[in-house]
């Protein structure tokens, strides 16, 4: 049976926010305000922090993208991830993805983030899986909403079991990366929890368990 390596997206193979950097990247063509920045940077605190609705947040978030045609936000992230993402890849994540295609892991991205924004993320570092949040498209439309779960908390094992399910690897075999604590029920799920830039949360209970911890 092969065995998986999984990658969060946000603090960990990218060292930012990629939310924020979306917001910045529309504050800078006239597409937000300061205001939209300053309500995505209190949103994504209160995500990381596990201390929010995160369905209803993200419903609020997405209203934006409705009777948008799909093909636009594509291009769009294509040319945000340039422009402001690609410069904060990590280096050292880059590493561990070489080091398990290398020794012949199936590797994927499993983020809370869209498929769109992580898309040129995964492309960019060669990764052929990305397990995320779905958002609904009629007629090549975005309607506003998203396709539940999230892939976020629990929702992270359902989605990523598909993932396992789709390619034959057991989740309990893999390793998963990640810097937060609203990884957890994927951490504890997984047979090598690797905690990078881990939040002061997930960094002492690392400790405690004696999870490996990672700097990059």
């Amino acid at each position: 049976m092969f065995r998986a390596a999984l990658f969060d997206m946000d603090r960990t193979l990218v060292r930012k926010e990629t939310a924020t950097l979306f917001v910045r990247y529309q504050r800078e063509r006239g597409e937000a305000t300061w205001r939209d920045l300053a309500r995505a940077v209190y949103w994504v605190t209160q995500y990381t922090l596990g201390i929010v609705d995160a369905p209803a947040v993200a419903e609020k978030a997405l209203r934006q993208f409705k009777g948008t045609r799909e093909e636009a936000l594509e291009d769009k992230c294509a040319d945000w991830f340039v422009s402001h993402v690609q410069q904060h890849v990590c280096e050292l994540g880059r590493v561990a993805v070489e080091r398990h295609r290398a020794q012949g892991d199936i590797v994927a991205i499993v983020t809370g983030a869209t498929r769109y924004g992580a898309g040129p993320v995964a492309r960019y570092l060669g990764i052929e899986h990305v397990v995320a949040s779905d958002l609904e498209v009629r007629d090549g439309v975005f309607t506003g909403r998203f396709i539940a779960p999230l892939c976020y908390g629990h929702g992270k094992i359902e989605r990523t079991q598909r993932l396992a399910d789709r390619l034959g690897f057991a989740i309990e075999d893999a390793t998963f990366y990640s810097d937060s604590l609203t990884d957890l029920p994927l951490l504890e799920r997984v047979r090598e929890p690797v905690c990078v830039n881990p939040d002061p949360r997930l960094l002492r209970l690392a400790k405690k368990r004696g999870w490996r911890v990672e700097r990059w």
